[in-house]
C-alpha cells in the first residue's frame, strides 16, 4: 500500500472503535471533536509533509524490509545519517505545527524494541526478533501509527511493581494462554492516543526476577476490547469549544494526552515481544529513553522557532524592535534554542550500530541533551512573556473583540504600533499566552521538564556514564601521580 495522504489518515481513524472518555462523558466521534481535533491536525501534518516533493527525501525512506518507500515515523534507523535526518524532520514539524505532533514516541519504540528483541532471542533462543518484524512490516505496509506506552501510573514510587499494594498501577501479565497472553492495568501520559492506530506497551523500570509478571513488551490495537481511554485536562482547553480562534492561540494544530486502561486485554502470541523475561526490561527502557531523549533536541527547537517569532513580531507589533535589551533577549532565546539543536545533532551523529545492526544515539549526548530540555525551554517561555508584556494574559476575549459595542473600544486601546492591526496583535499575544500557559504548553513547557523520564533519571544516567575513573587516570597522567 503506497504512503497514505492526510486525508487518508483522518479516514482511517474514522474506522476505528475506540472507546474514550472526556469530561465524564464517551466521545462518540473523536475524529470532528473540537478540543481534540488540533491534535489530529499535528499527526495528519505527518502524513501531509510526507506527500510534499520537497520535503519527501527528509520526510520518507525506502524501508530494507518492504522494499517500498515508508514514512520515516515507521523507520528503523540504518546509519548515523538516519538518526540525523529524524531530528531535522522533527524540527521541520516543530515549525509546522507549534506544538506536540505526537508521532515520535512510536518511533522510539520500534527502534528500541528492535534491538532489544534481537539481543534477547541471542540469549534465550526465544523468536521475539521476528514476531517484531513481521509487525513491522504491517506498519510500515499500511502507513500506520503507533503510540510507545511505557509509563505506567507507578502508585508509591519507592516501591517496586512486584510491593505494589495494588499490583495494577504497574501494566502486567495476569494470565498466559497457549494462544497468548492477558494483560491488566494502565498507562499514563499518553501522547497522541487517539491519533493512534496501535500501540507498543512496553515496562518503565528495570525489574528482578519478582516482577517478571510486569515485564511485558506488546502491540494492541487501540481499538481492541477492554482498552479504554480517559483524556486528560490541558489548560484553557474549552476555549476550543467556544468558535473564538483568536482566543485560543493555535487554533489549527494542539496535542493531548490520554490515561490507557487494559481491562483484561487479549494479546496474540505473535504480538508479544517481551514476557516475563525481566533481566531485558532494563535495556528496553533505556534504549527507548535515549532515544526519545534525542527527540527533544528537534521536536522542542522546532516549536521554539516559532516562540521566538512570535516573540520578535511582539516586539514590533509594541514598537520596542531596536531596544537594546529586547534584542539581547531574543539573541539569549535563540542561543538556547541553538544549543538544543546542537545536544540533538551531536547524540545523533555519535550514533553507534547495535549488535541487530540498528543505529542507537550516543546515550551520554542524548540525556545531556534531555537535562538541557528541561531547563532552557522554561527561559525561553520567560524571556518571551517578558517581551510579550502582561496584554498576553489580560486581553478581552474575542466576543468582546467582534462586539459592535465594545470592539471600536478594544481596538482603540488594545493599539500599538499604529501600522499593525490590533487585531493581529493580540493574535501573537494569544499564540504566546497558549504556549507559555496554555494548550500549547502541554506539548513544550510541561513536556520539556517530565517527557521521556524526569530531569533526575537524566542525571542518573549521566552519572552512570561519566566514566570517572578514566578521568582520574588522565589527571593523575597529567600530575604525573603514580597509581
Amino acid at each position: 500500500m503506497p504512503l497514505k495522504t492526510g486525508e487518508q489518515f483522518v479516514d482511517s481513524l474514522r474506522a476505528l472503535k475506540l472507546r474514550v472518555y472526556m469530561f465524564g462523558e464517551r466521545v462518540e466521534n473523536v475524529v470532528d471533536n473540537p478540543i481534540l481535533r488540533p491534535s489530529l491536525n499535528s499527526m495528519k501534518a505527518t502524513y501531509d509533509l510526507a506527500q510534499d516533493p520537497r520535503q519527501a527525501e527528509l520526510m520518507t525512506v525506502v524501508s530494507p524490509y518492504t522494499g517500498q518507500r515508508v514514512n520515516r515515523f515507521a523507520h528503523i534507523h540504518r546509519s548515523a545519517a538516519d538518526l540525523v535526518s529524524k531530528v531535522r524532520m522533527q524540527r521541520l514539524l516543530g515549525q509546522t505545527t507549534a506544538a506536540c505532533f505526537q508521532r515520535c514516541v512510536g518511533l522510539d519504540a520500534i527502534n528500541a524494541v528492535f534491538s532489544t528483541t534481537w539481543e534477547l532471542d541471542q540469549a534465550k533462543g526465544t523468536h521475539y526478533h521476528q514476531n517484531f518484524l513481521d509487525y513491522l512490516k504491517y506498519i510500515q505496509e499500511n502507513d500506520l501509527v503507533i503510540d510507545g506506552a511505557m509509563t505506567d501510573p507507578k502508585g508509591d514510587r519507592g516501591l517496586p511493581p512486584s510491593k505494589q499494594a495494588d499490583p495494577d498501577l504497574y501494566l502486567r501479565v495476569v494470565e498466559r494462554r497457549p494462544d497468548g497472553i492477558v494483560v491488566r492495568g494502565a498507562k499514563a501520559h499518553q501522547t497522541g492516543a487517539t491519533n493512534s492506530h496501535e500501540m507498543i506497551v512496553m515496562p518503565t523500570i528495570n525489574m528482578t526476577a519478582a516482577d517478571a509478571d510486569w515485564a511485558v513488551a506488546c502491540a494492541i490495537p487501540m481499538d481492541a476490547e477492554g482498552v479504554s481511554l480517559i483524556i486528560g485536562r490541558q489548560s484553557c482547553d474549552t476555549r476550543k469549544l467556544e468558535d473564538s480562534p483568536m482566543d485560543t492561540g493555535n487554533p489549527n494544530f494542539g496535542g493531548m494526552e490520554a490515561l490507557i486502561v487494559y481491562d483484561d486485554v487479549f494479546v496474540p502470541n505473535e504480538r508479544v515481544f517481551l514476557n516475563g523475561e525481566y533481566e531485558f526490561a532494563g535495556m528496553l527502557v533505556e534504549r527507548f529513553a535515549g532515544y526519545h531523549r534525542q527527540s527533544y533536541g528537534g521536536c522542542k527547537t522546532g516549536v521554539a522557532d516559532v516562540i521566538i517569532g512570535a516573540t520578535a513580531l511582539a516586539a514590533d507589533y509594541n514598537g520596542v524592535p531596536r531596544a537594546s535589551h529586547v534584542k539581547d533577549k531574543l539573541i539569549e532565546m535563540v542561543h538556547l534554542n541553538e544549543t538544543l539543536w546542537a545536544c540533538g545533532l551531536a547524540c545523533s551523529y555519535e550514533g553507534r550500530p547495535t549488535a541487530s545492526g540498528n543505529y542507537l544515539v550516543d546515550l551520554m549526548l542524548a540525556n545531556v541533551c534531555k537535562q538541557n530540555v528541561t531547563r532552557f525551554p522554561y527561559e525561553i517561555i520567560r524571556l518571551a512573556s517578558d517581551v510579550a508584556g502582561g496584554m498576553m494574559v489580560t486581553t478581552p476575549s474575542e466576543k468582546d473583540f467582534r462586539h459592535p459595542e465594545l470592539g471600536p473600544v478594544v481596538d482603540k486601546y488594545l493599539k500599538g504600533v499604529a501600522s499593525v492591526a490590533t487585531e493581529d496583535r493580540i493574535k501573537i499575544m494569544r499564540l504566546i499566552e497558549c504556549m507559555s500557559l496554555g494548550t500549547g504548553a502541554v506539548g513544550y513547557q510541561t513536556e520539556s521538564l517530565h517527557g521521556a523520564g524526569s530531569p533526575q533519571a537524566q542525571r542518573v544516567m549521566i552519572g552512570r556514564l561519566a566514566n570517572l575513573e578514566a578521568k582520574k587516570a588522565l589527571a593523575k597522567k597529567i600530575a604525573r601521580i603514580a597509581d
